[in-house]
């Protein structure tokens, strides 16, 4: 199902207009699920950490054991080209993928061939910058690398995501804080967290169960550039009740502040405006 409005699809060497199918019955990743994707934006005119996404997505298909086949600084020409075909005001979300498309041992280890490749750009418009979001727990975990293809950012890994949003929404609230495999706190359903403590920024040091996301690695290179103290550190759940501001970050709103989790509400604070702002200053120093 698309999330967005004006689809655009790069696939076979052209670009092509909608929704364009991709995947054959018979494929890896059709059947046994060695899809890998990535997440970039373009907002403001602007593609953040863009060749960075396209890296991280090769990165994510050899731990599928797929051959990824095209160079990061291919693909952000192949990016950059589509971009073209929109608005520069328009807000697109950029997504490369990759899948399996030949069999390997006993028909479950992908191939070694070539695998599909494609990249979709939908419109998807920015959430409102005080748009806050209201959190709760959950009873799934975040999985180890020892059962699940943690170090890569999965298709298969999302049906569990799902469970705990599905999970969420039935208590009223849009997304929910998750343990790793200890109980510890470890990020959203969708993204990162961060929380503030009398001016201080903490969010849990990554340990292997969670992507350490390219959005929250740079908002930690900000904010201590700025003169914050940043930890990574191991954090609870009484952690986050006990915090000023909680604020959740990842690559389709960049900052999301958390304005509830369950009973205890928090306010959209200065540390979580100051993080968006340092944001998209770095992005336009950028460029």
């Amino acid at each position: 199902m698309a999330a967005g409005t004006n689809i655009r699809t790069y696939f076979e060497g052209s670009w092509h207009d909608g929704n364009a199918m991709i995947m054959r019955a018979a494929d890896h990743g059709s059947w046994l699920g060695s899809s890998v994707f990535d997440g970039a934006r373009y907002a403001n005119g602007l593609a953040p950490d863009l060749e960075a996404h396209c890296a991280r997505v090769n990165r994510s298909a050899e731990a599928l054991m797929l051959t990824p086949h095209l160079p990061v600084e291919d693909m952000v020409e192949i990016v950059r080209e589509g971009l073209a075909l929109y608005p520069e005001d328009a807000a697109v979300y950029i997504r490369p993928m990759y899948w399996g498309i030949e069999n390997g041992m006993a028909a479950i280890v992908p191939g070694e061939g070539t695998p599909g490749f494609a990249i979709c750009l939908e419109e998807i418009p920015m959430a409102p910058a005080d748009a806050g979001v209201k959190v709760t727990t959950t009873r799934f975990r975040r999985p180890v690398l020892e059962n699940a293809v943690v170090n890569a950012k999965a298709g298969c890994l999302y049906p569990n995501n799902a469970r705990m949003l599905a999970e969420a929404r039935s208590r009223g609230c849009q997304n929910a804080l998750v343990a790793d495999a200890m109980g510890n706190l470890a990020e959203s359903a969708t993204a990162n967290v961060f929380l503030v403590k009398d001016g201080a920024v903490f969010t849990p040091i990554p340990n292997g169960t969670f992507l350490a996301g390219i959005t929250r690695g740079r908002h930690i290179l900000n904010l201590r550039a700025a003169g914050y103290e940043v930890h990574e550190t191991v954090l609870t759940f009484d952690d986050a009740r006990a915090a000023d501001e909680v604020f959740l970050t990842g690559n389709m709103n960049k900052v999301t502040p958390v304005t509830a989790f369950d009973d205890v509400s928090y306010q959209v604070g200065p540390v979580t405006r100051h993080a968006r702002e340092l944001y998209w200053d770095w992005a336009a120093s950028a460029g």
